[in-house]
C-alpha cells in the first residue's frame, strides 16, 4: 500500500488498485489489523528488535506467523528489516518513519484497552 495512492471516489469510497475500502478504518485495519500486527508494531515503537526478541515479547506467536506478519508490515512500509553481514546472520526490525505515525493510534488503543479492562473489573 505504500506505493499505492488511495483515491476517494465520488461515493466516498477509497480505491487502491483493485481494492476498494468503504472507510479509512478499513485501510488501517488492512495494515495493522489481526491478532499480531498491532502488537508487533507496539513493541517496535520502543526501538529496533531482533527476531528472537520479538518472539520473546510475543510468546504465543509461532515463528512462521511472526515471519509472515513482519513481512506484511514491511510490505506496508510500517517496518524495515536490516540484515547484518555477520556469522551467524543478525536481522533487526525497526519502525519506519511512516510506521512511527501509528504511535498515536497505538497509544489510543492502549488507553482504551486499559480503560475497558478496568471497567470489566
Amino acid at each position: 500500500m505504500s506505493e499505492t495512492t488511495l483515491l476517494a471516489s465520488e461515493d466516498k469510497r477509497l480505491v487502491a488498485g483493485d481494492k476498494v475500502y468503504n472507510t479509512p478504518v478499513e485501510v488501517t485495519l488492512e495494515v495493522i489489523g489481526g491478532k499480531w500486527k498491532s502488537l508487533l508494531a507496539y513493541h517496535l515503537m520502543s526501538g529496533p528488535q531482533r527476531f528472537s526478541a520479538l518472539k520473546r515479547l510475543v510468546p504465543n506467536i509461532t515463528e512462521k506467523m511472526l515471519t509472515q506478519q513482519l513481512r506484511e508490515l514491511e510490505r506496508a512500509g510500517v517496518v524495515s528489516r536490516k540484515v547484518f553481514a555477520e556469522v551467524p546472520p543478525r536481522v533487526e526490525y525497526r519502525v519506519t518513519e511512516h510506521g512511527a505515525t501509528l504511535k498515536p493510534v497505538l497509544e489510543a488503543m492502549c488507553a482504551w484497552g486499559r480503560s475497558h479492562w478496568q471497567q470489566q473489573g
